[in-house]
């Protein structure tokens, strides 16, 4: 995957959980968040590239629920 500085990672509550899917969705300004339908959240790989750091996932989640990890920066990632 060159070019993809991110990884975003789900825990399995957040991965299941539709409601959570919609505030993804609606968090993220470069849409690397999907809700389809009522099966929980899908992460759109093509559109990780375009991650700007900006926590907005990171502070929709329950704590634990997403983290933004810095593939570039040792694996530091944004959480809590």
């Amino acid at each position: 995957m060159a070019g993809i500085f991110i990884d975003v990672e789900l825990s399995e509550e957040a991965r299941a959980d539709p409601e959570l899917a919609r505030k993804l969705q609606e968090a993220c300004p470069v849409d690397i968040f999907a809700a389809p339908g009522h099966s929980g959240v899908e992460v759109v790989e093509k559109n990780l590239d375009e991650c700007i750091l900006c926590g907005l996932c990171v502070e929709a989640a329950p704590p634990g629920g997403v983290r933004v990890v810095k593939l570039y920066d040792d694996g530091a990632a944004l959480e809590r």
